[in-house]
């Protein structure tokens, strides 16, 4: 069958599912990708597949499982999430920096690869973790790293928690990548909200026909497997000074870039933003009107 490299995304999805030999398989596949194989606008399925092989691994019950697991990772109420969404990622680390959140959350220079059309939402979703570490790794650090959790004959990838984003921490200075267009491919169709990599991610055509929101230090054209070890998932996380831990929450905006709200901090975070977001409202108003920047948050910032 054709790449989608030679063909556009849109003629391959229709090839692919063309290709599929039975309804059933067909049903099955929708089964596994979810809700969002629909667009709006087609009956036929968004699939964003890179061959038809991925597209029956996806149909996995590990795959089936895991859509419906999706959104019982976080015990953060799906309202105090869409009231997060109201806010940028500017608004939520000046919440954070009220409450002594180290570097306000934010992680540090990372660029979105995907979707190539950005929609300007935020987003916000639960964190879960990935860890990996250098094939080559130094012995004497290996006993500050915790201890290997993956489940024995499973891939890292397939372990993937649905309604999260995915925070993966590669080893400094490595340059390969760990993320490419097949894990891409499969955190989609767990049913993932996004993927943010301390690291490198390769296969860009491929990440950005998942649609998903993916960020990431840099690029690589390397593979992960002759450098990288995925080592432990669902634990704590320290990226750029900032501590990143499963179940905490991810704002993903589009403009502003990546903020991490601690878990215990959400409630904090909540009650500030309004207070915070009408005082720099006020202030704003009042420096359009010729309002010196002093007075203007002598008045409302206090």
């Amino acid at each position: 069958m054709a790449s989608p490299r030679l063909l556009g995304r849109s003629a391959y999805r229709e090839l692919v599912w063309a290709a599929l030999p039975t309804a059933t398989l067909r049903a099955s596949l929708l089964c596994a990708a979810g809700p969002r194989a629909y667009t709006t606008h087609s009956t036929q399925p968004r699939l964003t597949l890179s061959n038809d092989r991925a597209a029956a691994l996806s149909v996995t019950k590990t795959g089936r499982a895991h859509h419906r697991a999706m959104s019982s990772f976080s015990t953060i109420p799906a309202q105090a999430i869409s009231e997060l969404e109201k806010y940028t990622a500017c608004d939520v680390s000046d919440a954070l920096l009220k409450l002594k959140v180290s570097g306000a959350g934010f992680i540090a220079d990372l660029t979105q690869y995907s979707p190539r059309n950005k929609q300007e939402r935020v987003v916000v979703a639960p964190v879960s973790t990935v860890l990996f570490t250098a094939k080559d790794e130094d012995p004497t650090t290996a006993s500050t790293r915790p201890a290997p959790n993956f489940p024995k004959d499973t891939h890292w990838v397939d372990n993937a928690v649905p309604g999260t984003f995915a925070v993966m921490q590669q080893a400094v200075g490595q340059t390969n990548a760990i993320c490419g267009g097949i894990m891409a491919l499969r955190m989609q169709v767990l049913g993932l909200k996004g993927i943010i990599v301390a690291g490198r991610v390769r296969d860009l055509i491929e990440l950005q026909s998942t649609e998903l929101p993916i960020w990431a230090l840099g690029t690589s054209t390397v593979g992960s497997g002759g450098s990288s070890t995925p080592w432990a998932r669902e634990v704590p996380l320290t990226i750029n000074g900032v501590r990143v831990a499963p179940g905490d929450l991810a704002v993903h905006d589009p403009v502003n870039g990546v903020v991490v709200i601690p878990q215990d901090k959400v409630t904090q975070v909540l009650e500030l933003l309004p207070k915070l977001t009408s005082a720099d409202d006020k202030a704003k108003a009042d420096v359009a009107l010729g309002v010196s920047v002093k007075e203007a948050f002598q008045r409302h910032r206090g």
